[in-house]
């Protein structure tokens, strides 16, 4: 994607770009819905990315082409407000919060990626890390991953709307390549975690979207933030399972079980962190597939069709483990697999699933990457 890009650059500018920004997606290894309750997350920038053609402009405003929409859009660096919509939305609020603090210098350009949009990888936040990158390089602004991670969620929050955490910007800022990154989302302390030899990382989308999201993912919130309160804990990140043990009964059932999720998930990614830098592949595998019944089970996220294609991923030979990822209700999953065993394991789980499902899915072997850079 990067050579197309360079090259669509030059087909319209008639000139080498000045610089090339990018930023990854994402896939959360294990760690879910734990964010919100300032919990562990154990995410991994992919080796799928949102890239940026472009050389400055002198006249304050941003003008990029979309691979992707094939369509030409801009804005001005003078707007107070996201006066655009769509992709370059996203560029836009970028600039407005790095606008904040700096005086921002102008480009134009290509833009385009590899991450699959609204598959649960983050490509929202790759095109805002890309931004940021280019941005910072053109406006001589110190690179300051964790810092420009929170003002890439301040833009995602304020400007486009969504009220997402940290973790998605994150590990696009801050990835390493070959590692996955542990985060404390309370303190924003992190650790690079080295992925073990030996283990592809594979992205199975389900080819479903989630629907009714937003007031399904409000309940969960709402359920653990009363959960802790009746615990009398700030959060449920402050109670560990045997804590939990000894108060579950003071909770109602739904609350309980919501709780527990939370509280084992917790556990079970500080296991997995552990185990990847020891190397014990089969561990995070075990790990991951007790947080995907935890999910389905607990905390009630899963579907009909993820449930589907992480069973099939898990009778396949060389899969250490499956589970969903992302908010739930559609989406992607993710597996730990034996990458001599990745070709055929991708090419069964495409078979099989859609065989079951008539849907065809997008498989996705992928290897943990480096976060925002400058090419």
């Amino acid at each position: 994607m990067k050579n197309e890009v360079m090259r669509l650059f030059r087909e319209r500018y008639h000139d080498d770009p000045e610089l090339v920004a990018r930023a990854p997606g994402r896939v959360n290894l294990i760690g879910e819905h734990t964010d919100y309750n300032d919990g562990f997350v154990l995410p991994m920038a992919i080796d799928h990315a949102v890239w940026i053609a472009l050389r400055r402009r002198t006249d304050r405003s941003v003008e990029l082409y979309s691979v992707d929409f094939q369509e030409r859009d801009a804005f001005q660096l003078a707007d107070t407000g996201c006066s655009s919509s769509g992709w370059i939305r996203y560029v836009q609020a970028m600039a407005l919060v790095l606008a904040e603090e700096h005086e921002l210098v102008g480009f134009e350009g290509v833009i385009g990626g590899d991450v699959p949009i609204g598959a649960g990888l983050s490509s929202s936040a790759a095109i805002e890390l890309a931004a940021a990158r280019a941005f910072a390089t053109l406006s001589h602004i110190a690179w300051d991953a964790r810092a420009m991670a929170l003002r890439a969620q301040r833009a995602e929050n304020v400007w486009v709307g969504v009220n997402c955490g940290i973790m998605d910007q994150l590990i696009c800022a801050a990835g390493q390549e070959g590692h996955a990154l542990l985060i404390d989302c309370r303190s924003l302390e992190t650790r690079q975690v080295p992925m073990p030899s030996g283990v592809a990382v594979i992205v199975l989308d389900t080819a479903t979207r989630r629907g009714l999201v937003d007031s399904a993912y409000n309940e969960r919130r709402q359920s653990c933030h009363a959960a802790a309160q009746l615990l009398g804990v700030p959060a449920l990140r402050d109670v560990d399972s045997a804590g939990f043990a000894a108060r579950a009964a003071d909770l109602p059932e739904l609350l309980g079980r919501r709780a527990r999720h939370v509280v084992t998930e917790n556990e079970r990614t500080l296991a997995a962190a552990d185990a990847l830098a020891s190397g014990d592949a089969r561990l995070v595998g075990r790990l991951m597939n007790e947080s995907h019944a935890s999910l389905r089970d607990d905390f009630e996220v899963s579907s009909r069709e993820l449930d589907g294609i992480v069973e099939i991923a898990r009778q396949q030979r060389g899969c250490l483990g499956a589970r969903m990822t992302g908010a739930g209700f559609g989406g992607c999953a993710v597996a730990l697999v034996d990458a001599a065993q990745a070709a055929g394991f991708a090419e069964a789980v495409t078979l099989e699933y859609r065989a079951a499902y008539e849907l065809h899915p997008n498989v996705y072997v992928c290897t943990a990457a480096q976060g925002a850079s400058v090419a």
